[in-house]
């Protein structure tokens, strides 16, 4: 199960202003997500869903005057099936498309085996400044050095979001900080830990911190029963967004399996825009 397929994501975003609807089809449930816009009726996603409840969309659609539905798939048997349903492909995703899962069933000496000699040394380095990572719960003091650390160049997300983000996910939401250089939240859910978001100070690549940091997050995602560890998301050639390259072989440093997961679709309740869709892969972002 993906995160976007947990209860608690369903939470977060519910608290965030979605209306969360819940399907079941053969004992699998799949969470859908309906934003009502102002002026456009509303729009639905499902992200990562085990099964696709082609079903139910055609009702919410007509309930909810939905103008468009995008669906992320989570395997390479549902792009054939949305396909066939009038679905076709997007430009681009609002998910990472791919990622790397590293297996945390592996004891800690053969992780760090399996890492690049970078991040072996990150670790090491960062380990002899003696810096410290701290589980934070002052989620507003966590967002100011977050914000501190990136000035106005940079999105941040409001600390509404993230207050929000920690009561949804309460226990399974990790603020880990290393005061003053750095930090990240790791969500976890299932059998996963999510690399879901991090940041560091000047300082803080200076001194490596951004290595202990995920050494710390992974370490602790064992400790809590988690079996992957997933980046949250590499360069992909299929959408590729040169900005993601540097972050990239960072995260590829730490050794794990490259996953891929299909590209997206959308569908339009329009025939007109639906059938841009299909001759130039039309696609927008709303939201």
């Amino acid at each position: 199960m993906d995160v976007r397929q947990s209860p608690e994501y369903a939470k977060y975003l519910e608290f965030s202003g979605w209306i969360v609807k819940e399907c079941k089809i053969e004992n699998v449930k799949c969470k859908i997500f309906i934003k009502k816009l102002p002026v456009f009726g509303s729009i639905i996603k499902i992200q990562r869903p085990e099964v696709v409840p082609f079903d139910e969309i055609p009702k919410l659609v007509k309930k909810y005057h939905a103008f468009v539905v995008y669906i992320e798939p989570l395997t390479t048997a549902q792009p054939p099936l949305l396909t066939k349903h009038g679905f076709h492909l997007s430009k681009s995703p609002f998910l990472p498309s791919k990622t790397i899962h590293l297996d945390l069933t592996q004891s800690e000496e053969k992780i760090l085996a399996g890492m690049a000699k970078d991040a072996r040394y990150g670790i090491r380095k960062a380990k002899e400044q003696d810096i410290k990572i701290l589980r934070y719960e002052d989620i507003k003091k966590f967002h100011q050095v977050w914000k501190k650390s990136v000035g106005w160049q940079r999105w941040v997300p409001s600390l509404k979001s993230l207050q929000l983000l920690k009561r949804a996910f309460a226990k399974n939401a990790l603020f880990l900080l290393a005061p003053n250089l750095g930090g990240t939240i790791i969500l976890t859910a299932g059998n996963a830990a999510y690399y879901y978001q991090a940041f560091t100070l000047k300082e803080g690549r200076k001194k490596f911190a951004q290595y202990l940091l995920v050494w710390e997050a992974i370490k602790k995602a064992k400790k809590m029963g988690c079996q992957i560890f997933d980046f949250e998301g590499i360069y992909d050639e299929r959408f590729p967004q040169k900005s993601w390259l540097g972050f990239s072989h960072f995260k590829k440093s730490f050794g794990g399996k490259e996953i891929e997961f299909p590209p997206p679709f959308i569908k339009f309740s329009n025939p007109i825009l639906n059938f841009l869709a299909k001759i130039s892969r039309f696609s927008v972002s709303v939201w």
